[in-house]
């Protein structure tokens, strides 16, 4: 089974880039190997991170932490899905 796990924020106005590049530091940083991470940003300074894992929908798998309060607009939102076949 695949899990994808995203990970979004909202940049302090102005600090878009400096959560861009938070954000990138840390996806390289996590533990294990995702099958397939990609980082994506939007308008109003937002940042996405989604990582693809080979695992059980429940499996503990590591997150990106809270980049604090310096960086973010508001809390980090977060949710996982299970990846369905197409076809």
């Amino acid at each position: 089974m695949t899990v994808a796990l995203m990970w979004e924020a909202r940049a302090v106005p102005g600090r878009g880039a400096d959560l861009l590049a938070w954000a990138g530091e840390r996806v390289r940083e996590l533990p294990g190997s995702p099958v397939r991470r990609e980082t994506f940003r939007a308008p109003q300074d937002r940042v996405l991170v989604i990582t693809w894992w080979d695992a059980p929908y429940d499996a503990e798998l590591p997150e990106l932490p809270d980049p604090g309060g310096e960086l973010t607009a508001r809390p980090v939102h977060r949710w996982r899905f299970e990846s369905l076949e197409t076809g």
